[in-house]
């Protein structure tokens, strides 16, 4: 997906939650022209290497107006983060009658799928090693990682009462981000599957179903998730 299209998607995503002015399409498009300078001179130069001017003067911008799209220069490397807890939170949200927390998960991971390359990216590639070898990074990861499944299991404990209470809300949700992140980096290592992003969300979405079948197949819940081998 080329700059350009990632910015018009980001104007599209702006324009779902109100009309779009010209400021946000600009700052829409300055995020991104960041987020791509850090990614290309992440890979030529390295992380550590590579200074917030540097990033700045590559989108060509000054360093004070960096500030003004991330806090950080690990910042960069997770630029869609709240829109993936956002996906789940309004997949909670707007959740059908027959439909119970785990399928409303797989549902916010589709649409994740659908709607953004973000997971399977070069960007995505890049954020692995990263966090493999930059102790920072992978903090900010961990941080991340802790603060949605945190977000995503209160919204479930409060939309499903009488069948998850805090600590079961909590295990599906980690059951569900950890089956995202364990595949994703199986996947994002053969580099050459890079090329095909259907079949990297395709295991992606085979790795939830088999890290929530417990909770799928349960004909009836409780505060307490299914027992191995039961239906």
């Amino acid at each position: 997906m080329s700059a350009d299209t990632r910015w018009m998607r980001a104007c599209v995503e702006c324009h779902m939650l109100g009309r779009v002015s010209l400021r946000d399409r600009k700052r829409a498009r300055i995020r991104q022209t960041l987020v791509d300078a850090a990614t290309e001179l992440f890979e030529s130069n390295g992380y550590d290497e590579t200074t917030i001017a540097d990033i700045a003067a590559e989108a060509d911008i000054g360093t004070r107006t960096f500030f003004s799209y991330f806090a950080s220069k690990e910042e960069l490397l997770f630029p869609e983060s709240d829109a993936r807890v956002q996906a789940a939170v309004e997949a909670i949200a707007s959740r059908g009658p027959g439909e119970g927390p785990a399928e409303v998960l797989l549902r916010a991971l589709h649409k994740v799928g659908d709607d953004s390359d973000e997971m399977t990216s070069r960007l995505a590639a890049l954020r692995l090693r990263l966090v493999r070898s930059v102790p920072v990074v992978r903090g900010r990861a961990l941080q991340i990682q802790l603060d949605a499944q945190r977000e995503i299991a209160r919204h479930l404990a409060a939309a499903f009462p009488e069948r998850l209470d805090e600590v079961s809300a909590a295990a599906l949700t980690g059951a569900f981000v950890g089956a995202v992140t364990g595949a994703l980096q199986v996947l994002l290592d053969d580099l050459d599957g890079l090329g095909d992003p259907a079949a990297i969300q395709e295991a992606v979405r085979r790795a939830t179903d088999v890290a929530l079948t417990p909770w799928l197949q349960a004909s009836a819940w409780t505060a307490e998730p299914p027992r191995h081998g039961t239906a």
